[in-house]
């Protein structure tokens, strides 16, 4: 356990702990996946969006097995230190791709916040005025970061549960306006039991965020109780919303416009069937959605970061933190260079790393868990179901991208590559640092 955790005020509680993790995952996912699920599975979405719950409940019971064992903040890093230990360097990449990760959502959820806040006006819904208006954001949550644990675990409270209470009345809306019988036929002949569980892999990114929470294992009060409690209950909360939305939104709105409106599907169907008023409603439940995305997400992945420049794998700088628990640099670099990935563009292609980053962290927790299954006293069967859905769910995705966007896929492995050489070189050139 941190030092950290000794002689200090806890700040965070359950209804803080399952906002953060809500946070983090009910951010732009929704928005983006609905589109490109549509398109593949049609009528059958919600189903494969509740598949994807499924292997994310999965992919949960590992992270929660160790952390009751390990009772660290250093999340799928330091899991992976401790349960395959005597490799640095593999360590090292680890932790590197997956603050990248999120620092590739960070930059996803600014620019989807962006999107929405500047189509209230025509003068700053452009290319400038969105990416300014991304910075902002990203910097009023990153001061608030920075100010104060306690003050952030407020707000987030009361962003995430005003956030689930629009969406849910968004649902019920769009579901008063329908008619069940839009939903069929509900298997298509052009569809198959293969793209349905495509469509689950890749809506498994908008399940990511629940391990947020482990991050903050050091700010938590009682964490063997509540973080446990917290991850299950963000994952199944986010999996009702899901298939709820996706389930009234296809009752509603023509397939083929939420096909081509995409991320802005819920949007512009609330203002054809609910108003003016409707497409209000909808545009401030993504504000909020992505605004709390944000903070959840930076909150959680400055703690880990700063574990890892605390083991010597980045620069020591990112390790220091003030009032005791807040990581100030880690949270300024990670922001800065989410805004500097919005300013270059290409989000797509930084979202499907996302993707398939998540989806690999995954796996290799399950496989941790697996080797420390008498440790952590884990059912064989449930890590066995954990391994194989989440290794046939990277291959479902890498095959996605392999058939649909080949030069994607090339550029997601360059970025693996630079990642993968950039930690080795620091860690071979600070080994003395590194424990």
């Amino acid at each position: 356990m941190s030092d950290y955790s000794k002689n200090t005020r806890k700040s965070l509680g359950l209804g803080e702990l399952i906002a953060i993790a809500l946070g983090g995952m009910v951010g732009g996912g929704i928005f983006s996946i609905l589109g490109v699920s549509v398109e593949q599975v049609g009528n059958l979405t919600p189903l494969a969006i509740g598949i994807g719950g499924g292997l994310a409940f999965l992919a949960a019971y590992s992270y929660v097995k160790l952390t009751l064992l390990y009772k660290d903040a250093g999340a799928t890093y330091t899991f992976f230190k401790k349960a395959f230990p005597g490799n640095q360097t593999a360590a090292a990449v680890v932790g590197w791709l997956i603050v990248f990760g999120y620092i590739s959502t960070l930059a996803l959820y600014g620019f989807t916040f962006a999107s929405y806040f500047c189509s209230f006006s025509e003068s700053i819904n452009n290319p400038t005025g969105q990416k300014i208006t991304a910075g902002v954001v990203i910097f009023l949550f990153t001061l608030i970061n920075i100010t104060s644990v306690e003050g952030m675990g407020k707000l987030e409270d009361l962003m995430v549960y005003t956030k689930i209470a629009i969406l849910l009345i968004i649902s019920v809306l769009l579901g008063w306006k329908g008619d069940l019988q839009n939903l069929e036929p509900l298997l298509a002949p052009s569809t198959t039991w293969t793209a349905i569980f495509v469509v689950a892999a890749i809506t498994f990114v908008a399940y990511e965020g629940f391990q947020l929470v482990i991050n903050a294992y050091d700010e938590v009060k009682a964490p063997k109780k509540n973080i446990p409690r917290a991850i299950y209950a963000s994952v199944g909360i986010a999996t009702l919303l899901y298939v709820m939305l996706s389930t009234a939104a296809l009752a509603t709105i023509p397939k083929s416009e939420i096909i081509a409106d995409k991320e802005y599907a819920l949007a512009a169907g609330a203002s054809e069937f609910l108003g003016s008023i409707g497409q209000v409603i909808v545009i401030f439940g993504a504000l909020l959605a992505t605004s709390s995305a944000i903070s959840g997400t930076l909150f959680g992945s400055s703690r880990l970061m700063a574990a890892i420049a605390r083991d010597g794998y980045m620069p020591s700088i990112l390790a220091k933190k003030r009032k005791v628990y807040i990581p100030a640099y880690a949270i300024a670099l990670m922001s800065g260079m989410a805004y500097l990935l919005i300013l270059s563009g290409g989000l797509q292609v930084i979202l499907e790393f996302g993707s398939i980053t998540f989806i690999l962290v995954s796996l290799l927790m399950a496989f941790a868990n697996y080797r420390k299954r008498e440790e952590t006293k884990s059912s064989t069967i449930m890590t066995l179901l954990a391994i194989a859905g989440l290794m046939v769910a990277g291959l479902l995705i890498l095959y996605f991208e392999f058939t649909q966007n080949r030069e994607q896929l090339y550029y997601i492995l360059g970025i693996y590559a630079v990642l993968g050489a950039g930690s080795y070189l620091y860690t071979k050139s600070h080994t003395s640092k590194a424990p």
